[in-house]
């Protein structure tokens, strides 16, 4: 386990923490990256600040269960954690340790502003009342979100546990299962959309667009997809603005390039890729302009910021957005593997920058083996604080570039409960059973020399498998 180099002594005044998590962004979707076919100015300033991380991870290919690992330090198989509806009750338990109740209780202003995808309530939800617990109720102080994804109904904003703009005599119904009599769906309504869908998304419309799950009433409240950027990113100025004169900690999770991509006018066509470029360069439109606006306020020197993704990229992920058709020789997961979903590389290595202009030396890399997984107890040791977790470990020191070395291990997952074990440079995949009932055969992969996990080494070293396999089902409780 890492030390603490980078502890924050008595009597200094303790740094502002920042996550700013984007949504399906892959390892080769910036350009800071190795990404060429699409520039990422606003993500680069905090790489050439800061440290670049090359070896960061989240913990799972999919967007739940890694938000549930950075904001609890637990492994989200442990739960059972998986993609979430958007009228699922809360995965966060209250009484769970989390990275926001630990900095409340460091003297921590807490907020979050963006996607949530971590369930509200605990069941039978009803949307025309005040909707507890919600973020507020495991450590944030603000809230402000969308309760699960932007191609998931209800397409409303939620602020503080209540729906923004809704009016009472037009209450809100939200089902998964059966659509409301009379209310058109993408299904058999498909003069009423601007975009098509190409896998499922052709329930409940809203703003021309067919989303997962029904919905009805609600009107005052639906947001305007191509307003989303602006508003969370006002959401997220106006928070530091309030807080600046305390110390504070800031959730910022953007939407894209999750779908549906849905530029804003300024960056419509703006890119080579179509509306996933497009949606991507909004996106680091909203991390420059949020920059700034950390300058303006003079918070930039004793301010943490970490950029990373909550999952590796897809093109086609349920729409006929001209994604896969657009995406030429860009390659979104980089050099690697796999993609969202999938237990490789390139589903689970994502994005992860670190700036701290007080600590931190601008311009650095690291290979560390580091996760998200870690930021809970990280900064606990940062900020002299006790943390009691199961799976998260303190790399204080890899975060901040101190140390050259992070974990020796780290189990990640696919989708479902389809985890895998990484240590050192080899990446093993278990013999498992599909949903099928086929056996598939282990994976093993040495990515020092095979970094695109072409070569399946399972059959060359038996032991190895076997000894990594083991360590997994020790870790899992076996």
């Amino acid at each position: 386990m890492a030390g603490c180099a980078g502890k924050a002594k008595k009597g200094e005044n303790r740094p502002n923490i920042i996550v700013i998590m984007a949504d399906d962004l892959g390892y080769g979707d910036v350009s800071c990256y190795g990404a060429e076919e699409i520039q990422t100015p606003g993500i680069d300033r905090l790489a050439e600040e800061g440290l670049r991380l090359t070896n960061g991870h989240c913990t799972s290919a999919t967007s739940t269960p890694s938000r549930f690992a950075m904001l609890t330090g637990m492994y989200p198989w442990r739960v059972g954690a998986s993609i979430l509806p958007g009228d699922a009750p809360m995965l966060i338990k209250e009484d769970m340790p989390t990275f926001p109740k630990m900095l409340k209780q460091a003297g921590y202003a807490t907020g979050v502003v963006g996607k949530w995808h971590l369930g509200l309530g605990n069941g039978n939800l009803n949307w025309n009342e005040h909707i507890a617990p919600s973020p507020n109720d495991v450590g944030f102080d603000y809230s402000y979100i969308m309760a699960a994804t932007n191609d998931r109904v209800p397409t409303v904003y939620v602020r503080n546990g209540d729906v923004v703009n809704l009016d009472p005599d037009d209450p809100i119904e939200v089902n998964y299962r059966m659509n409301f009599p009379g209310e058109p769906t993408g299904k058999d309504n498909p003069e009423l959309l601007r975009l098509h869908p190409s896998v499922g998304h052709n329930m409940s419309i809203t703003n021309g667009i067919p989303r997962i799950g029904y919905m009805k009433g609600g009107k005052s409240a639906l947001w305007v997809d191509e307003d989303m950027y602006s508003v969370f990113l006002e959401e997220a100025k106006n928070y530091v603005k309030k807080h600046k004169d305390e110390p504070f900690f800031l959730y910022y999770a953007l939407h894209q390039p999750h779908v549906p991509r849905l530029p804003n006018i300024m960056f419509a066509g703006k890119s080579k890729l179509g509306a996933r470029g497009d949606v991507i360069l909004e996106a680091d439109y909203c991390v420059e302009e949020f920059l700034k606006y950390l300058d303006e306020l003079k918070l930039t020197e004793n301010t943490i910021v970490i950029f990373t993704s909550d999952n590796g990229p897809v093109l086609d992920d349920g729409y006929k957005d001209m994604a896969e058709e657009l995406n030429g020789v860009h390659r979104p997961a980089g050099p690697f593997a796999g993609w969202k979903c999938s237990p490789y590389e390139g589903g689970a290595r994502i994005p992860m920058i670190v700036r701290w202009p007080e600590k931190v030396k601008a311009g650095t890399t690291s290979d560390a083996l580091v996760c998200q997984l870690d930021f809970c107890p990280s900064f606990a040791a940062l900020l002299e604080q006790p943390y009691e977790v199961r799976d998260g470990m303190n790399v204080l020191d890899a975060l901040l570039g101190v140390a050259e070395e992070g974990r020796e291990c780290l189990v990640l997952e696919g989708y479902g409960i389809d985890l895998w074990l990484k240590e050192g440079n080899w990446a093993c995949i278990p013999e498992y059973t599909n949903r099928r009932g086929e056996v598939v055969g282990a994976r093993l992969y040495d990515l020092e020399a095979d970094i695109a996990q072409q070569y399946n080494l399972a059959e060359k070293y038996p032991e190895r498998v076997k000894e990594m396999t083991e360590k997994l089902n020790g870790i899992k409780g076996y």
